[in-house]
């Protein structure tokens, strides 16, 4: 009698996996992008209202104030209006005084913190957003093909350049324990898990001295660890169990170091890219670090990429979570949205021109890339 219970059990534990992997296979099969690189257009060479969002203590801030003043005046427009964040406030005010102000183009000079947070008020307006990457990672401004070393040309493109409208992302995050909630606007990728430890811990002072290269070194010291079960529910299907590492939700996937950590995420497709890494050993980190770097095409058990307008995760303790390189607390629950081509931003023209001549995934004229 008790080996026929056992047989029950296990009979219905691998239904059960079955079940689960099915949908997910059905899942990723379900979606399609609706399009990448759409033709962009111009604002004109009429005059505009330009308001600047700043943040004042990043290194090359007044030199970038000076090089958007000389600018506006060569082109016969009125000043710019400069709105700088604070410590308190890292521009929620300073945007929305920009809107009220009657900007054509905001430009954010500072972080992906600063731009995050401006994208937040201007997305779901005709309102355009110039970048002038003046952080450590430079996030979005690395997947619209700007040369963050370049801070005259990112003026000229800020103020000059065409415009496209590209989706945006916000991820709720709750906490059970706490009994707290938050939301945050995101542009590039959010995390939980062990990506959100890394940012979380790596030092300032190394970060200052050497970039983005900060992160590996935390990176490295976080590689042990246990995995964590949560449960995943993609557009409201039903949950699936998983352990996991680290989940993260790609807007684009282009990090610092000319890394396409995530290259089937596009900035405009309708989609989030889910990745789920479940890496129990260092041979899974490896194996991880050898298909990014080398871009290989062949399935990883431990890396496992899904697609989807809205993912669910829940987990019975708090994990960290980040969004485009900042944390964002811990929760026992996140829930993620794409927002699709909501944000107007100014891209460089001939960027864009090449990306159409080469048949990047135009809408209409090409497949959409396919998940390795």
């Amino acid at each position: 009698m008790r080996d026929w219970l056992l047989y029950l059990v296990i009979a219905g534990v691998l239904a059960f996996a079955v079940s689960s992997w099915w949908g997910v296979r059905k899942l990723k099969a379900k979606h399609t992008r609706s399009a990448v690189w759409e033709e962009t257009h111009s604002p004109g060479q009429g005059q505009q209202k330009v308001a600047v969002v700043m943040n004042p203590i990043k290194s090359r801030s007044d030199e970038a104030r000076t090089v958007i003043e000389s600018a506006c005046a060569a082109a016969g427009w009125v000043p710019p209006r400069f709105f700088d964040t604070t410590a308190e406030d890292p521009g929620f005010s300073q945007a929305r005084a920009a809107i009220e102000y009657g900007a054509d183009v905001v430009l954010v000079g500072g972080g992906d913190g600063t731009v995050r947070v401006v994208a937040d008020a201007l997305a779901g307006t005709d309102i355009a957003m110039g970048l002038i990457p003046l952080g450590t990672g430079n996030l979005l401004a690395r997947n619209i093909h700007l040369d963050v070393g370049d801070l005259h040309g990112s003026v000229q493109t800020a103020l000059f350049g065409h415009q496209r409208f590209i989706d945006t992302a916000r991820m709720k995050v709750e906490n059970s324990r706490t009994n707290t909630a938050a939301e945050h606007t995101f542009l590039v990728i959010a995390g939980i898990g062990m990506d959100a430890e890394v940012v979380g811990d790596t030092n300032d002072g190394l970060k200052k001295a050497v970039g983005w290269l900060a992160y590996t070194e935390a990176g490295v010291r976080h590689l042990p660890g246990r995995r964590k079960r949560v449960s995943i529910a993609l557009d409201d299907q039903p949950e699936q169990s998983r352990k996991i590492r680290s989940v993260l939700f790609a807007n684009c996937g282009l990090i610092p170091g000319g890394i396409d950590f995530i290259p089937q995420a596009m900035i405009d497709d309708g989609m989030l890219d889910v990745v789920v890494m479940s890496p129990r050993s260092a041979i899974g980190w490896l194996a991880m670090y050898w298909k990014i770097v080398l871009k290989h095409k062949r399935n990883l058990p431990v890396m496992t990429y899904y697609r989807s307008g809205k993912v669910v995760i829940k987990c019975a303790e708090p994990m960290p979570t980040q969004v485009d390189g900042d944390p964002s607390g811990e929760a026992t629950a996140v829930t993620v949205r794409i927002a699709p081509r909501s944000l107007l931003v100014r891209v460089r023209e001939d960027v864009a021109r090449d990306e159409l001549a080469s048949g990047a995934g135009k809408s209409g004229n090409s497949q959409p890339r396919r998940l390795p």
